[in-house]
C-alpha cells in the first residue's frame, strides 16, 4: 500500500471528532489507485491512518485503522473479525442467529455479516471493501467454523459504488431455509430470498420483552413472518398477525405450527385501513405491536413517513383497552430519535387516551449503537401503557 490520499483539515477534523466518513468534497488529492486501502493525512502532512477508498462513493475514504502504518492483510482481518465476533459470544446461549459484524459499529465500514445457525450472510458495501472479499469469508470461515457463506449483495447501495447488485454464493453451501431459535420460539429465515439477510434480528430482545408483557387479545401490525406474533402467542389469550402480503402470511402459519401454536389468526390487510375500521368498530386489543417498514427512505421523503407514523399510532393508541400495552418502533433512520418521541407525544395527544411511557428501546448488543456516528443507529422504539 503505497498510495496516499490528502484531505481537507474539515475531512480530518471528522476523523477527530469520532466519525470514520469523508466525503469526496474533502478529499484534497485523489489516489490514482482503484479501490481498496491507503493512508490517509492532511493538509498539513500529518498522517491520520489508513482507510478503505472508494473512488465511485460519495464516501470516498472510511476510516479502517487509526494507525497509518497499519498493514491491512488477512491476519489484520481475521484480528478485527475476532475482534467483533467476541462481543457476541453470550448470544449463543439464547439465540443461534444474530448479527456478527455491524459495519462502523464494529469498525469495520460497510461491512455486514449476520449468523443463522451454521452458516453466514454477508453484504460487502463499498467498493472497498468488496476488493477483499477473499481475506473477509476466509477470515469468517476459519474464526467461526461456518459451513457456508452468501453475500445478499442485492442492495441499492452498491450501485452508487459502482458494483453490480447480486446474490452469490461465497463458500460452502448454504440452505434455502434455516429453522432460527430465538429465546425458545423458533421461525424459519430465508437467506436467499428473505428480508435484509433473511429475518430481522434486530428487533430480537424487542420480541422477547413484549412476549412477557403480553395479554389477553394481543394484534401484530405488519407482522410479516409473524416474528413478534410467536412470542405474543406464549403469553396472550389470541393472537392477530396482520400483513398485506399474503406470501408472508404463509410462513407467519407455518412459523405458528411449527411452535404448537393454535391462538395465531393470520389476516390479509392494509393495517391503515385495519386500524382505522376497529376504530370506527370500537374494537379493544390488550396487547398490540406496531413494527412498519422504513416509511422513510430519505429525507425528502420525511415529511410523508411523519404523517403515516402518526396515523398508524394514533389508531393504535385509540384501540388500546385500559391497561393494555402498545409497543411501537421505527426503522427509519431519517426519523431521528427526537423525531419518532415527538411524534408519539402528538399522537398521544390526539388520541384522547392517557399514556404512560415505560421503556424507551433502540438496538440489542450485536448492532452497536456508536453515539460518534448516526448512521450505526436506526432503531428506536418505546412502550407505551394505557393508564384508561
Amino acid at each position: 500500500m503505497t498510495e496516499s490520499a490528502t484531505v481537507t483539515q474539515r475531512g480530518a477534523q471528522r476523523w477527530a471528532r469520532g466519525h470514520p466518513w469523508i466525503f469526496k468534497s474533502d478529499v484534497r488529492k485523489r489516489p490514482s489507485a482503484p479501490a481498496g486501502t491507503v493512508r490517509v493525512r492532511d493538509d498539513r502532512g500529518r498522517w491520520l491512518g489508513v482507510a478503505l477508498w472508494s473512488p465511485s462513493s460519495e464516501i470516498s475514504l472510511r476510516l479502517l485503522d487509526p494507525d497509518p502504518d497499519a498493514t491491512i492483510d488477512p491476519r489484520w482481518w481475521r484480528q478485527r473479525l475476532e475482534q467483533a465476533i467476541g462481543l457476541r459470544r453470550d448470544l449463543v446461549t439464547v439465540a443461534n442467529a444474530y448479527r456478527l459484524v455491524h459495519a462502523e459499529g464494529d469498525g469495520l465500514p460497510a461491512l455486514i455479516c449476520d449468523r443463522y445457525d451454521r452458516w453466514l450472510v454477508v453484504q460487502l458495501l463499498s467498493a472497498a471493501v468488496e476488493s477483499f472479499r477473499e481475506p473477509i469469508v476466509e477470515a469468517l470461515v476459519q474464526v467461526t467454523g461456518a459451513e457456508g457463506v452468501l453475500a445478499r449483495n442485492d442492495v441499492p447501495l452498491r450501485t452508487r459504488e459502482g458494483l453490480a447488485r447480486e446474490t452469490v454464493l461465497l463458500y460452502g453451501d448454504v440452505p434455502r431455509e434455516v429453522i432460527v431459535t430465538e429465546h425458545g420460539v423458533r421461525y424459519a429465515a430465508a437467506p436467499w430470498t428473505g428480508q435484509k439477510t433473511g429475518a430481522f434480528l434486530d428487533q430480537r430482545e424487542n420480541r422477547v420483552l413484549m412476549g412477557s408483557l403480553a395479554t389477553g387479545k394481543a394484534l401484530d401490525c405488519f407482522s410479516y413472518h409473524g416474528s413478534f406474533a410467536l412470542h405474543l402467542a406464549r403469553q396472550a389469550q389470541s393472537v392477530i398477525a396482520l400483513d398485506s402480503s399474503a406470501d408472508a402470511l404463509v410462513r407467519a402459519r407455518e412459523n405458528a405450527t411449527l411452535n404448537s401454536l393454535a391462538n395465531v389468526e393470520c389476516i390479509e390487510a392494509n393495517a391503515f385501513d385495519y386500524l382505522r375500521e376497529k376504530d370506527r368498530e370500537g374494537e379493544r386489543f390488550d396487547t398490540i405491536v406496531l413494527d412498519p417498514p422504513a416509511f422513510a427512505k430519505n429525507r425528502d421523503s420525511l415529511d410523508a413517513a411523519l404523517r403515516g407514523y402518526h396515523e398508524i399510532n394514533l389508531r393504535a393508541m385509540r384501540l388500546l383497552a385500559p391497561g393494555g400495552m402498545l409497543y411501537t418502533a421505527s426503522c427509519s433512520f431519517h426519523m431521528t430519535r427526537p423525531l419518532f418521541l415527538e411524534m408519539v407525544e402528538h399522537a398521544a395527544q390526539d388520541s384522547g387516551r392517557r399514556l404512560l411511557l415505560r421503556q424507551v428501546l433502540g438496538q440489542p448488543i450485536d448492532h452497536p449503537e456508536v453515539v460518534t456516528i448516526p448512521e450505526t443507529g436506526y432503531l428506536k422504539g418505546v412502550v407505551l401503557q394505557a393508564a384508561y
